[in-house]
């Protein structure tokens, strides 16, 4: 029966129809998130910290930010983790969320051949980069997918001033699968691309593809929580998803974790905390 009720879960989420997915109840709170965090480890990570702590279990499913916010439309979760702050505004405008939540941030790098036929290695601007990469008809990838790494390469295109186009520039036609996935066709194809570090630092063992352009403000990536409006749908495990939430943020729980996730294996973490909280005590705000 337990079976049972979990496939039917992961399939009303998956196919994103309406249902009774929400765990009202109070004993299951449900999580769209974007696909990196799932990708790299970190949400499993802290869901099973904080149900250890709590008690309350945490389910997700993984989507790209456009797909997760479409889940979220129907009220078959209770939270969503995103990184498009142009959709997630639109989401609250509507009625769907009641607000965003900083979480933590890594940063979008551009990757490219080792010998680097557009000569963008070493730039200090992403958009000056994509310029280069566009004059010389370079191949780029793009996940083309409204994920939140999707918008936000459009985000830089736009302010270089350019609107892609061309057989160079090839949509992956997996990109829903997620950063992982794309960056490896981008690799096969020795190809430029514009993914999260965090998927690279993953992934760089197995690829040939290297990092040209980075630290570049215009490439923070920063990832958000929002609540689902329980105001819009009723079912939807509010109590849970704000225990869920402050958890999450807190310097001592979820940011910590958050702030070491990485260093371990990596030499370095793959986000950095970034709640409110987090930084006023930082700063040293009580």
């Amino acid at each position: 029966m337990m079976k049972k009720v979990f496939i039917a879960v992961f399939l009303c989420l998956i196919l994103a129809v309406p249902g009774p997915c929400s765990a009202g109840s109070g004993k299951l709170l449900l999580l769209a998130s974007t696909i990196g965090p799932v990708d790299s480890g970190i949400v499993d990570v802290l869901e099973n910290q904080f149900e250890k702590e709590t008690g309350i279990r945490v389910r997700h499913v993984s989507a790209g930010t456009g797909a997760a916010l479409k889940i979220a439309r129907k009220g078959n979760v209770d939270l969503v983790m995103v990184h498009a702050k142009s959709l997630e505004e639109k989401f609250i405008n509507e009625g769907f969320g009641t607000e965003r939540i900083d979480l933590m941030y890594n940063d979008f790098v551009i990757l490219g051949p080792a010998n680097d036929p557009a000569g963008i290695k070493g730039m200090k601007t992403a958009g000056d980069a994509l310029k280069k990469i566009s004059v010389k008809m370079s191949p780029f990838i793009t996940r083309g997918d409204k994920s939140g790494t999707h918008v936000a390469e459009m985000t830089l295109w736009a302010k270089a001033g350019i609107k892609p186009s061309g057989s160079w520039y090839i949509t992956y036609e997996k990109g829903s699968e997620g950063n992982a996935s794309t960056l490896r066709f981008a690799d096969q194809k020795g190809a430029y691309v514009s993914i999260d570090r965090a998927t690279f630092l993953s992934l760089k063992d197995k690829i040939k593809l290297v990092i040209l352009v980075e630290n570049d403000k215009a490439l923070l990536n920063y990832i958000s929580l929002i609540p689902v409006n329980p105001a819009k749908f009723k079912r939807v495990n509010h109590r849970d998803t704000l225990i869920f939430v402050k958890w999450l943020t807190n310097p001592g729980k979820g940011q910590k974790i958050i702030r070491d996730f990485g260093k371990d294996k990596y030499g370095s973490p793959l986000f950095f905390p970034n709640s409110k909280e987090w930084r006023a005590a930082q700063s040293g705000i009580k």
